[in-house]
């Protein structure tokens, strides 16, 4: 076989990949000279252009990276219509180690491939970013959010995104329990950076029973000794007894497997793509009784904020929009339950009628 029908089968299965999600355009940028190799993808501009952060990780394959972007860009796209913005889905992911690889030139070429789309795709802050590379991104570009809040922009949006989490973890109180108080719930939550954190310390001022489990022993020290938490293991947290279970790593967490052994009325967390498989996963957790807060609603908050940097930033009206996550929630596990289909099919019905609708 010639190098180049490898490389047609490849391309071929990259499109096929973009068919099956329905994406609009993928890109793939590289630079010898930084180092950069990244892939931008943008899923849906039916509603405005596409805004999504763009994460940097050390995938095990390029296979692995263009699946998370495809997953994360076309959560995007769900995240900003159930949210009622004037937003389409992107993402970006930049292969390497943030701890070892990135640099200022290295964002700045990124900055460079964002510039080329013409606003097309608006890139913000996520896992391996800090507020930092988004200046070097912006040196190169206007089409870029979560800037400094001494250049005019929102910064971090961690805090906002994770208030979201917490009132849609509420709300899912509300719905199961007929009272929305966390006081003294068992919650565990997996993953505490920089959302994780912010949504132990919401929790804690509410006096929940909070645990915790992280990759990062140091980070996880920290926060235990910042809020009164407890420490449990990573390979624990599936046989541990809780109320609620919110994941706030990274993504496909929930599967068959796991669904299987989870001992938890409430599945509410900040981390995108949980379920391996939405339809499959999303049911068994419904079979199982458990409660699942879709993760495109609950933790929309940091695309609202960094979309009111858009239109002028404004932290009180991001945190009131933020808010409005609680009723959402609510809705939409009440629509489940009455019409007796999942909620994150609940969530995704309503989601792409407004698509379907402007188009």
């Amino acid at each position: 076989m010639t190098k180049s029908t490898l490389e047609n089968m490849k391309s071929m299965k990259i499109l096929a990949e973009m068919t099956s999600y329905e994406h609009e355009q993928v890109v793939f940028c590289q630079d010898k000279d930084t180092g950069l190799k990244a892939i931008i993808a943008i899923h849906d501009t039916t509603l405005g252009p596409a805004l999504g952060g763009t994460r940097m990780w050390n995938y095990d394959c390029e296979e692995d990276a263009l699946k998370d972007v495809l997953r994360l860009s076309r959560g995007m796209t769900f995240k900003a219509a159930i949210s009622g913005l004037n937003l389409g889905g992107g993402k970006a992911v930049i292969i390497g180690d943030s701890k070892v690889h990135k640099t200022e030139k290295l964002m700045r070429k990124f900055g460079q491939f964002v510039n080329s789309l013409n606003g097309k795709y608006i890139t913000a802050e996520d896992v391996g970013m800090s507020t930092k590379d988004m200046e070097y991104v912006r040196m190169e570009t206007k089409h870029v959010t979560g800037i400094p809040q001494s250049m005019g922009g929102s910064g971090d949006p961690s805090p906002v995104t994770a208030y979201g989490v917490y009132m849609g973890m509420k709300a899912s109180a509300q719905f199961l329990w007929n009272n929305n108080s966390l006081e003294n719930k068992r919650i565990v939550v997996q993953g505490v950076g920089h959302v994780g954190e912010y949504l132990v310390k919401y929790l804690s001022e509410e006096g929940a029973n909070i645990f915790i489990s992280d990759i990062n022993q140091e980070k996880l020290e920290e926060v235990r000794d910042k809020y009164d938490t407890s420490i449990i293991d990573n390979d624990s947290i599936l046989d541990f007894q809780m109320d609620i279970y919110a994941p706030c790593a990274l993504g496909g967490i929930l599967n068959t497997e796991s669904i299987n052994k989870l001992k938890c009325d409430i599945v509410c967390g900040g981390a995108n793509n949980q379920l391996e498989d939405e339809d499959r996963d999303a049911l068994h957790l419904k079979n199982r009784g458990i409660v699942l807060a879709p993760d495109f609603l609950v933790n929309s908050g940091g695309l609202i904020n960094v979309y009111s940097e858009i239109k002028g930033y404004n932290q009180d009206k991001s945190l009131e929009k933020t808010k409005e996550i609680y009723d959402t929630t609510l809705d939409i596990l009440e629509k489940s339950s009455s019409e007796d289909i999942t909620s994150f099919s609940a969530a995704m019905n309503i989601a792409q009628e407004r698509i379907k609708n402007s188009k």
